[in-house]
């Protein structure tokens, strides 16, 4: 008669209070998840001549152009206002993803 594993041991908790607490946070997580998707977030650039706006899931749905920072003679002018404004959007998706997620994943990486 060979012993069976005692799993109990683990806190006192069994297989199936463990899944149920599994599926448990992985709802919470996704209900986080879907309220950053209904965020909006802004990226501007220097006094604001860029303004980019993203949805939480990282798609970019508005940019305005301040008409100051369309310069003939400079078009690399314009489009680094553009690349700061659109990183400084994604960048608080980012911020704001790590803050309600990352209780969750705290210490797993």
């Amino acid at each position: 008669m060979s012993k069976r594993p005692n799993f109990g041991a683990m806190g006192g908790m069994n297989m199936q209070q463990m899944m149920k607490q599994a599926k448990k946070l992985q709802e919470q997580m996704a209900q986080e998840q879907q309220n950053i998707t209904a965020q909006e977030f802004v990226g501007k650039s220097a006094d604001d001549l860029v303004v980019a706006t993203f949805s939480g899931d990282r798609k970019l749905k508005n940019i305005a152009i301040n008409k100051d920072a369309i310069d003939p003679d400079d078009p690399d002018m314009l489009q680094d206002l553009v690349i700061d404004a659109v990183n400084k959007g994604l960048e608080e998706i980012d911020q704001a993803t790590q803050k309600s997620l990352g209780k969750y994943t705290k210490g797993m990486i």
